[in-house]
């Protein structure tokens, strides 16, 4: 199994940019696709981006194209969620995750391993 962490969340104004990360330990990182997902306060569980084993395919939620990166560094059993020109409606936990399935995963029941989440607002 792998176990993740989060980082790199925290308060942006609307417009802003930032970088999440997510540190894998455990087993070898590159075995899984790598997924972001957020949650809002009322709100369900929602799918952003997910990325390939190798990097070279990714899949984001039409919320965020254009406006969000998924991308991963193997070597460093990291995973990374570029967010630029945020908005309000932005403003939720994101979780990393990973499944052994493939990038096209979009359902969180098909992710069986998470991190704790990290807080990302965006004020008007």
């Amino acid at each position: 199994q792998v176990q993740l962490v989060e980082s790199g969340g925290g308060l942006v104004q609307a417009g802003g940019s930032l970088r999440l990360s997510c540190a894998a330990s455990g087993r070898t990182f590159s075995y899984y696709a790598m997924g972001w997902f957020r949650q809002a306060p009322g709100k369900e569980r929602e799918f952003v981006a997910a990325i390939s084993r190798s990097g070279r395919n990714t899949n984001y939620a039409d919320s965020v194209k254009g406006r969000f990166t998924i991308s991963r560094d193997n070597a460093k059993n990291t995973s990374y969620l570029q967010m630029n020109n945020l908005n309000t409606v932005d403003t939720a936990a994101y979780c990393c995750a990973a499944t052994d399935g493939g990038y096209s995963n979009t359902r969180y029941r098909e992710y069986a391993y998470w991190g704790q989440g990290t807080q990302v607002t965006v004020s008007s």
